[in-house]
């Protein structure tokens, strides 16, 4: 590939061609406006990484157990205080009836995550776990993200290994990287209070890939972190993966600020999403799969960060109730979902949290596309 003669030229030639790029190249891509060189040779990456004819998408719920959490977090418009009239917790019977719902769906997994519960027993997460099994013994958990699972640490006075095999032996599958935001301590400290750092957040990951799990990394930007910091979160999800290789995708989305205590930061655009999301792709060599955030970003530009690195466009997510409580809405069928994937040149798949394809291929073939971004219509 030959991109234009501009001051970062030389940086995409050499990512295009495989090789690895620095803290300071990668934070020359983020410093440039060049969208369009930038978004073209994170494209010409995701094709050599997968040449293969498909993108994909995956069919889960987010069942969000409880809104109770300790952690103070001024990001989040979900999370209730402990003592709130409007805390709940999920019964299991509940939690059952939304996995029944998501199967007849087509779905294979559930996400399940909750906030820092500060009297729920360990014992109490590993009954929910068997219980789910018990009755979706097919069904993968993908659930608890590393500040959840750090919490735990602490409610069952048990070091961290010995926490994660208790899940494992319940019936966890795979660990999403929620939490993640950026993995600087400066950044945590300012949004968040009684939440895990970074150091703490890395280490749950390590250790389960030590145990022989799979997890998503991901960051949250477009807040109080500065460039560099984004470079920097990237770098230290770099460094692990080059550890333990256990993550399997990577997914960033904008801060969505409404009904927060930061609403006073105007929301990052478009134009800020596809670029960062085109540099994780040339920065992070060593993670094979990038995600659209069509749930932060909408149909339109969901469809579009399938040419700026994405190889999947992520979740139809029956259920969210996260970003929704900060003002975003987007919801798309199953078959748009399809549609977008078809109209960006691909034939889509349904994968699992592994992205291994469940499904069988569309009859539809690929049309070959040309060095131009097409048109995306749909």
């Amino acid at each position: 590939m030959q991109t234009s003669s501009s001051p970062i030229s030389s940086v995409l030639d050499k990512a295009v061609a495989g090789e690895r790029l620095t803290p300071d190249e990668g934070l020359a891509l983020l410093k440039s406006h060049n969208l369009t060189a930038i978004g073209a040779a994170a494209d010409a990456v995701s094709r050599r990484m997968h040449p293969e004819p498909f993108r994909t998408y995956n069919i889960d719920r987010n069942i969000n157990y409880t809104n109770a959490c300790t952690a103070v977090c001024d990001f989040c418009a979900f999370y209730r205080p402990p003592d709130h009239p409007e805390v709940y917790v999920l019964p299991i019977e509940t939690l059952l009836q939304k996995i029944e719902e998501t199967v007849e769906l087509g779905g294979d997994q559930i996400l399940l995550q909750g906030g820092l519960h500060p009297k729920l027993p360990m014992e109490w997460y590993e009954d929910m776990l068997r219980s789910v099994k018990q009755r979706f013994p097919k069904l993968n958990i993908h659930g608890f993200s590393p500040p959840e699972i750090h919490h735990f640490t602490k409610i069952a006075k048990q070091p961290l290994e010995t926490v994660l095999q208790r899940l494992k032996a319940a019936g966890l599958g795979s660990i999403p990287g929620g939490g993640g935001e950026i993995l600087v301590d400066r950044v945590r400290k300012e949004i968040t209070r009684g939440k895990v750092l970074t150091d703490d957040w890395l280490n749950v990951m390590r250790v389960w890939h030590q145990l022989g799990g799979k997890s998503t990394a991901t960051m949250m930007f477009g807040h109080v972190e500065t460039l560099a910091e984004r470079i920097e979160h990237f770098e230290r999800v770099r460094q692990l993966q080059d550890e333990t290789g256990g993550f399997t995708a990577f997914i960033s989305w904008t801060f969505q600020p409404d009904n927060t205590d930061m609403d006073h930061i105007p929301p990052a655009g478009a134009f800020e999403y596809l670029k960062t999301q085109a540099i994780s792709r040339l920065y992070l060599d060593n993670i094979p799969n990038i995600q659209s955030s069509w749930v932060t970003q909408g149909e339109k530009v969901g469809q579009l960060a399938l040419l700026f690195g994405a190889n999947d466009m992520g979740s139809l997510m029956i259920e969210e109730n996260v970003v929704s409580q900060a003002g975003t809405v987007h919801h798309l069928s199953l078959e748009a979902i399809r549609r977008c994937i078809r109209n960006a040149g691909y034939t889509p798949r349904q994968r699992n949290v592994f992205y291994e394809y469940i499904d069988e291929a569309d009859e539809v073939e690929l049309k070959p596309a040309g060095p131009v971004l097409p048109i995306l219509q749909s």
